[in-house]
């Protein structure tokens, strides 16, 4: 990560996940989850999770989250499945940012498959972000 405005350069991957929860929060993305895969995946060390209710809010969840992840100087490494939208993964080296249309998130059953990951609580973000 290159270039990160002085705020963000010291950022943990746990902080930059709720970041990225917090955008898809705002974006009302659904069933949101974050887990802890520290010590279970020796590619990154969080998951984020959420589904978007079509094809077109999925892609608008990965773009409100690159477009917020970009405003604080930070990247994504890859990015995969936008131009489809059944599942976007945005990989920021220390998160990865699963969007899945809700049918995908079923059949592949990330949950199950890293049952054994910690939960985040993000119950702050929820009551934050959520409506009056």
């Amino acid at each position: 990560m290159k270039q990160l405005k002085n705020e963000f350069r010291d950022k943990s991957g746990l902080e930059i996940a709720r970041l990225c929860a917090t955008i898809a929060l705002d974006t009302k993305a659904e069933d949101l989850l974050v887990l802890d895969v520290q010590g279970l995946a020796s590619f990154t060390d969080y998951f984020v999770i959420m589904n978007g209710r079509s094809t077109r809010h999925v892609q608008g969840l990965a773009e409100a989250i690159e477009g917020g992840i970009r405003s604080k100087r930070l990247k994504t490494s890859h990015a995969e499945g936008l131009q489809e939208g059944l599942w976007v993964l945005l990989d920021l080296d220390d998160v990865v940012v699963h969007i899945f249309y809700h049918e995908q998130r079923k059949f592949y059953d990330l949950e199950g498959l890293w049952h054994d990951a910690k939960r985040v609580d993000i119950s702050d973000l929820e009551q934050h972000c959520s409506l009056p």
